[in-house]
């Protein structure tokens, strides 16, 4: 439309002159007719007749005037373009407008919508009728009708109809239908989200695990006195046959306690003893740090759960797919006998037999393998199939070992000559100087030639040493491997293009003054993954960050660092 308008705005030759706001039409169907007079207004006279007109004193003004006026007469005839546009769209609008009316025809749709609703009305009536008088459904209904033309009120009619008038109202709901499928919508990640709903998984989680740690109190005799009580009195309800009663009225003596508490009583008393868990205080005004690490202990929580429930799962479902057979073949055997033994001896007796089990298992052997953990190890059986069950990622790394191993021997005896001179022994090859990569150990390291990396780290370890006396940042920080010996720490860096550099690092073990475990970053969750040094050449301990390895290496360090202290110490 926007095109149009434009086409017959410029339609002509450009006007100059405009209707005037007084003398335009109100109409929208004569807008563009050349019938409208149009009314010149008087041009105004040319600067040169009022110069001659005007006198000295009155050019100033004569010049301000005529400026006033070419100012309010652009502004009347920019007015006047905008009404003329804005008639000329009211005038396609309306066109539009009457071609959609013809298009569609308003009125027809009235009067099928009319129809429609009266349809509606009528069948509302008919199903109040038919409720109302409880007719039969279509296939009696069609079958009485029959009946009722023919004009036989037999005896088969009326029973049918006494049935239906009966029983109508269960048979209709058996009728079979869909099953309707709702698909639920996601909620979208969101952090309050989550922390509301581990709020509540921990609220609803807590009778539960709350029961558990009681029940395993009273196992482990806890409570002396409570324990021989409840001991003896189910070893007399199972003797005497009374086990699921009393159960039975255990959990009816709780919800009664629950209803009474729910109505307000205030009833501390609980069937299993109640073990206390410490409460932590909670903690306001966190700050940022803070915060993050609330956020990655939350997470490592959660991780470590599904880690727990999925080696569960995954046990589980290795016993019953015989991933060990001789493991699976207990289960197997178990279960053959209980099946028997369910075949050939009478309930009574069986349950008896469960019951005293269970009771002495619960109160004695449990209790005996808890306090006993060698024991356990030896004759638990329960517990050593459990334990002995692979998880997935267990048998991957064995199926991964097995590989390896089946490799090893055909890599060894190919590298066999070169790895090993004709005519040396073990002991002399255990002798000999060790070597990296960029040449033999004790070159690097300027060492003696028996001076070589213990065997717990005889390939190193992998870290970054953190300098903190020095400024520079190519200085402050550098990567490479640490190794240990009888006598020195090195610290061997991969930015040294030659064998010896002066970016290695040399540390005698008798003149480091202190050994910790180190953590860089103290945001992050854990106990860090770095080792400080303390010596007397360096102002600020050295650190030994990123070390995947951290505790074996800090195991070798501090025991080399003793057996070295207290081989040079004097009292020795």
């Amino acid at each position: 439309m926007l095109k149009r308008l434009d086409k017959i705005r410029f339609r002509g030759q450009k006007r100059d002159e405009f209707l005037d706001l007084a003398e335009s039409p109100n109409t929208s169907d004569n807008e563009c007719s050349d019938d409208v007079p149009v009314k010149r207004r008087p041009s105004l006279r040319d600067p040169e007749d009022l110069r001659d007109c005007a006198s000295p004193a009155t050019l100033p003004m004569a010049a301000t005037m005529q400026d006033f006026q070419r100012s309010e007469s652009d502004r009347l005839n920019e007015v006047k373009g905008h009404l003329e546009i804005a008639l000329l769209e009211k005038h396609f609008l309306q066109e539009e407008l009457r071609k959609l009316r013809e298009e569609t025809n308003i009125e027809t749709l009235k009067q099928e919508l009319e129809k429609e609703r009266m349809k509606r009305l009528d069948l509302e009536q008919k199903m109040n009728e038919v409720i109302k008088h409880g007719e039969p459904p279509a296939g009696l209904a069609n079958l009485t009708s029959f009946a009722a033309d023919k004009g036989q009120d037999t005896l088969y009619y009326r029973l049918q109809k006494w049935l239906y008038d009966r029983l109508g109202v269960y048979i209709e709901d058996f009728r079979f239908q869909p099953e309707e499928r709702t698909v639920e919508a996601e909620e979208p990640l969101s952090a309050k989200r989550l922390t509301e709903n581990m709020r509540r998984l921990k609220r609803g989680a807590r009778p539960v695990t709350s029961f558990m740690r009681n029940l395993s109190a009273l196992s482990n005799w806890h409570s002396v006195y409570t324990s021989a009580i409840a001991f003896i009195i189910y070893m007399n309800a199972a003797w005497y046959g009374w086990a699921i009663p009393m159960f039975l009225f255990l959990a009816i003596l709780r919800l009664s306690l629950n209803y009474l508490i729910s109505r307000g009583w205030r009833i501390q008393w609980s069937i299993v003893p109640e073990v206390s868990e410490p409460v932590e205080p909670p903690k306001e005004d966190l700050t940022v740090s803070e915060k993050f690490q609330l956020v990655l202990d939350v997470a490592q929580k959660a991780q470590n759960l599904f880690g727990k429930m999925a080696d569960v799962l995954e046990k589980i479902k290795n016993l019953f797919m015989w991933v060990q057979p001789e493991i699976t073949q207990k289960l197997y055997v178990t279960l053959w006998v209980a099946f028997i033994s369910s075949c050939l001896l009478p309930y009574k007796l069986l349950g008896f037999i469960i019951g005293l089990y269970a009771g002495i298992k619960f109160f004695i052997i449990d209790f005996i393998f808890k306090s006993c953990p060698k024991l356990r190890r030896k004759y638990d059986t329960p517990y050593i199939i459990w334990t002995s069950l692979p998880t997935d990622p267990q048998l991957k790394e064995r199926s991964n070992a097995a590989v390896t191993r089946r490799v090893q021997p055909v890599t060894s005896r190919g590298n066999l000559a070169t790895s090993v001179p004709c005519g040396v022994s073990r002991d002399e090859e255990s002798t000999r100087p060790h070597s990296t990569k960029k040449g033999a150990f004790h070159e690097i390291f300027n060492l003696s030639e028996n001076e070589r990396p213990l065997p717990v780290c005889e390939n190193g370890w992998r870290c970054c040493l953190i300098n903190r006396d020095k400024k520079m940042p190519t200085d402050y920080i550098r990567n490479g491997v640490l190794y240990v010996t009888e006598n020195y720490l090195c610290f061997e860096s991969s930015s040294s293009r030659s064998g010896s550099s002066k970016k290695n690092k040399v540390i005698k073990l008798a003149d480091i003054t202190d050994v910790q475990k180190y953590k860089v970053l103290s945001v992050l969750p854990g106990s860090g993954m770095g080792i400080s040094i303390a010596t007397p050449a360096t102002q600020k301990p050295l650190v030994f960050g990123a070390m995947i390895h951290r505790d074996e290496a800090f195991e070798a360090i501090f025991t080399q660092y003793m057996k070295t202290v207290t081989s040079t110490s004097p009292d020795t």
